[in-house]
């Protein structure tokens, strides 16, 4: 059978700690080239996983001609390398958030469309037992029209949106370029952008929401250069209102573990998800589904949008959980908290 040509533009901390080691238990994958910033860890990549080409120009990754590409660059570069990933005939497996203009995670989905390629986001719980269970009560049950959802999420971010230290699933050999994710230029915010993204993937794509208007408030205590809280409320498309808050908790905080919750209220049910506890239970026309979970089955990690985008490459048939279309509606949401949080106004899509 013939290899799978892998790129990787911007092998960062959580390509090397995660996307990297999940592609290499393919054994159809053929490490052809990678890009990032920094010789001596470029040249320690590409020897431990023997790509043919290392390079910091991450355009000759798509030189030599690649079938997949992973693109982990800081968000702010996501749009130009996915775009020209997409445009070398590439499918691409990009990291959250996808970009950090809605405008331009459209644009990505309109060129995967045009060049007939998928485009799959990093939303790794998407692919996991506890969502994909969650979303098969949705599909079968269901709760009638969305009337309410509330969104939380705290994770382990307080220490590297303040410029004190990393994340507890930093790759010890690439830890993150600070800047990556307090230069606002690059990331787009703080801990929305970092964290939120993640969470928004999930409740979205649960109830196939899409954000209309939203108010945010959002803070950064320690001297952070981001905002590390974030406090929003949501319209919907169809009327419904939503929630969603974010805290960046202490690094050893509860096992290192992010706490995630999602409730939704519709016209004939509700439901929960729990993934902190690993709970998922929903209600739908006075009959009570559960899901039966082990305590650790909310941990989270990213095999699920590497397998998917390698299942592309491969032309088999397979579900992409983490479409670009769901990141583009991530990114709206995003863009409505960031743009309020400024002017101290209701923002609309």
């Amino acid at each position: 059978m013939a290899k799978i040509r892998v790129g990787i533009i911007g092998a960062g901390s959580w390509v090397v700690s995660s996307h990297l080691p999940s592609l290499a238990r393919h054994k159809d994958v053929e490490f052809v080239a990678v890009s990032r910033k920094g010789p001596e860890l470029l040249e320690k990549i590409k020897n431990q996983y023997g790509f043919q080409v290392a390079s910091e120009d991450y355009r000759d990754v798509l030189n030599a001609g690649v079938d997949l590409v992973v693109v982990g660059s800081p968000s702010g570069l996501h749009h130009e390398h996915s775009k020209a990933a997409l445009e070398a005939g590439a499918h691409v497996m990009c990291e959250k958030p996808v970009t950090i203009s809605s405008d331009d995670a459209w644009d990505l989905v309109s060129t995967a469309d045009r060049m007939k390629k998928h485009l799959v986001i990093s939303f790794g719980w998407n692919y996991m037992p506890i969502m994909t269970g969650a979303k098969d009560l949705m599909e079968k049950y269901g709760i009638g029209k969305l009337e309410q959802m509330s969104i939380t999420m705290s994770s382990q971010t307080r220490e590297l949106l303040s410029n004190t230290g990393a994340y507890p699933d930093a790759a010890p050999e690439a830890l993150p370029e600070p800047r990556t994710w307090t230069d606002s230029k690059l990331s787009g915010g703080g801990y929305g952008q970092a964290q939120l993204s993640h969470a928004l993937g999930a409740a979205l794509w649960l109830t196939d929401a899409r954000v209309e208007a939203g108010f945010a408030l959002m803070t950064a205590p320690m001297n952070a250069p981001v905002e590390m809280h974030d406090a929003i409320t949501y319209r919907f498309d169809g009327g419904a209102i939503g929630t969603m808050s974010g805290g960046s908790a202490h690094v050893n905080a509860h096992k290192k573990m992010h706490a995630v919750e999602v409730r939704a209220i519709g016209e004939r049910g509700q439901i929960l998800v729990d993934l902190e506890r690993a709970a998922v239970w929903l209600h739908s026309d006075n009959k009570e589904h559960r899901l039966d979970l082990d305590d650790n089955a909310g941990y989270y990690h990213c095999r699920g949008p590497i397998d998917a985008v390698v299942s592309a490459s491969r032309g088999e048939e397979f579900v992409n959980c983490s479409p670009g279309e769901l990141g583009a509606r991530t990114v709206e949401a995003l863009d409505v908290a960031y743009r309020s949080a400024a002017s101290g106004k209701l923002e609309k899509r």
